[in-house]
């Protein structure tokens, strides 16, 4: 019987440029790694070689499989103690990084991580919402670490400001295994705000005109 194709090439991980005060933060990205071997899924990360940006992309590296880095000229010093591992790949600034991993990833998980970390994780969820992409974004929870989070996220929809359907985009698991099996069953539930072909059309920049005929120039989103 022929071993199943992954169902992910590439899965983009945001973590943190830091190891945390946890051993289990640690053996996570570790764990994490040695997943994405197993499963010969492809990395696109960060670019940072200290903290879990550097455990998980070594680890995928070790076993054999291709690493992207994707980072900011300007944090190439606080991220970058010494040789990258892997293809790395400098960009001007954090939009332009988080465009050019989403680019290369199937799908996208988190491990522990500070401010960066989340705005990465609810970009990509914001995303998801609007329909500029429907890959599974998946949450790896570690000791609770993302618990007071995803309450937030419950609260959301308590009050009103998060669609129930919305509200499933987020995958969280306590396991790399468990955490991408959710993530290979992702579908798609919420309601979209737009298709991801208005999206790209805007992100283009096609020109069209109005019904007087003036022409008019679409923005990026």
């Amino acid at each position: 019987m022929e071993t199943p194709k992954p169902k992910f090439k590439t899965i983009c991980v945001f973590c943190g440029s830091k190891s945390g005060t946890k051993s289990t933060y640690r053996d996570a990205a570790f764990e994490l790694g040695r997943e994405l071997v197993e499963r010969k899924i492809d990395l696109v990360y960060g670019g940072g070689n200290v903290g879990l940006m550097g455990l998980v992309s070594k680890t995928v590296y070790d076993g054999g499989r291709h690493v992207i880095g994707v980072i900011p000229k300007a944090l190439m010093r606080s991220e970058v103690a010494c040789k990258t591992v892997g293809e790395l790949r400098v960009v001007t600034d954090m939009h332009e990084r988080k465009a050019e991993m989403a680019r290369h990833a199937d799908a996208f998980i988190a491990l522990p991580g500070g401010y960066g970390t989340l705005e990465e994780l609810l970009e990509m969820t914001t995303w998801s919402q609007l329909g500029i992409h429907d890959k599974p974004v998946g949450l790896l929870n570690v000791d609770g670490y993302y618990d007071a989070l995803l309450a937030l996220f419950d609260k959301g929809v308590e009050e009103g400001f998060i669609k129930p359907s919305s509200r499933h985009i987020i995958l969280s698991a306590t396991s790399a295994k468990e955490v991408l099996c959710k993530m290979e069953d992702f579908e798609p539930i919420h309601e979209k705000v737009a298709s991801r072909q208005s999206w790209e059309i805007e992100k283009l920049g096609y020109r069209t005109e109005n019904p007087d005929g003036q022409c008019i120039t679409k923005g990026s989103y």
